[in-house]
């Protein structure tokens, strides 16, 4: 029987096993190949993204149709969909499901802003999409998928929505309103926090992520002492922030080499700092700047 089985011949009684289900990444493989045009370039170039910002994404396909050759709608999903990947004559629709609950500082979403739940953003064929921004908006949409999970405790089984895994605890804000986070190396640590910044510095702390992975796209991040650090690999670190109860503390760790230096002052002589205030109008250029110079120079090892 087994070897009727890896042969494809009939089994015993003439009948043949049934096909294994193609799996979702396979059928997403052969949309994108059936594609062959730009479409499945951009379709196949925005998945990559996806897997880059959330790496436990799983992959579906839904609404498997005539229509679209039984070849279906590709979706990522963590706690619920991320979001979809739709191809027309004209263009890639990328559709989150819950982008109206998410922000968006960079003005992403281009279609949809009408709807009361989801947010669309169109791609045709000269677009270029924002990496940095996109992906921030996956890793938001994950967060936001996670703690809207449902837990409901079963005897003997602990947590349980629709066997799905729970959500994570909210962290614990320390004096200042600052997330306690447990320390851990690379981006996931770091989006924890950023998540569990009270208030208006949610906002910000999202801001100074987008502009510090725009200015350094091989930054490195870690979270230490309850706050993100940016560094770059054998060089060092060179900034972190901090939530304080009347502002965030951005802390330039090589800041006295900056031109121009950062305004505030520190007791370690190279350290200097730019504190962000409700209501601020940041000076994206100048963050920018600074960050561009300090990955620059040789950072701090502390860790």
């Amino acid at each position: 029987m087994v070897e009727s089985m890896k042969s494809g011949r009939p089994a015993e009684g003439g009948q043949t096993p049934p096909a294994e289900p193609e799996s979702p990444s396979v059928l997403i493989d052969a949309n994108i190949k059936e594609l062959g045009d730009w479409r499945g370039g951009t379709l196949a170039h925005v998945r990559s993204l996806i897997k880059q910002a959330v790496p436990d994404v799983v992959e579906e396909v839904k609404w498997r149709k005539p229509s679209n050759s039984m070849l279906g709608v590709p979706v990522w999903s963590c706690y619920g969909i991320i979001c979809t990947g739709e191809t027309y004559k004209d263009k890639v629709k990328l559709t989150f499901a819950e982008g109206a609950d998410i922000d968006d500082p960079t003005g992403i979403f281009n279609a949809g802003l009408g709807g009361n739940t989801r947010r669309a953003i169109d791609l045709y064929q000269a677009d270029e999409i924002d990496e940095v921004a996109f992906k921030a908006l996956c890793r938001a949409a994950a967060a936001l998928n996670a703690s809207k999970v449902k837990r409901t405790v079963v005897a003997g089984r602990g947590f349980t929505s629709a066997e799905s895994p729970p959500a994570p605890a909210e962290p614990k804000l320390l004096s200042g309103g600052n997330p306690q986070i447990p320390k851990g190396d690379g981006d996931a640590p770091v989006q924890s926090y950023i998540s569990a910044m009270p208030g208006w510095k949610h906002d910000v702390g999202r801001r100074l992520d987008l502009i510090i992975e725009r200015a350094v796209p091989n930054v490195r991040k870690a979270v230490r002492w309850n706050s993100p650090f940016y560094g770059i690999e054998d060089q060092g670190w060179f900034l972190s922030f901090h939530c304080f109860t009347k502002y965030i503390k951005v802390s330039f760790l090589n800041g006295a080499l900056l031109l121009p230096v950062p305004p505030v002052e520190s007791k370690e002589k190279d350290v200097r700092y730019f504190h962000i205030h409700e209501g601020d109008e940041l000076d994206e250029v100048q963050l920018a700047a600074w960050v561009t110079q300090g990955a620059g120079l040789p950072g701090n090892s502390l860790f």
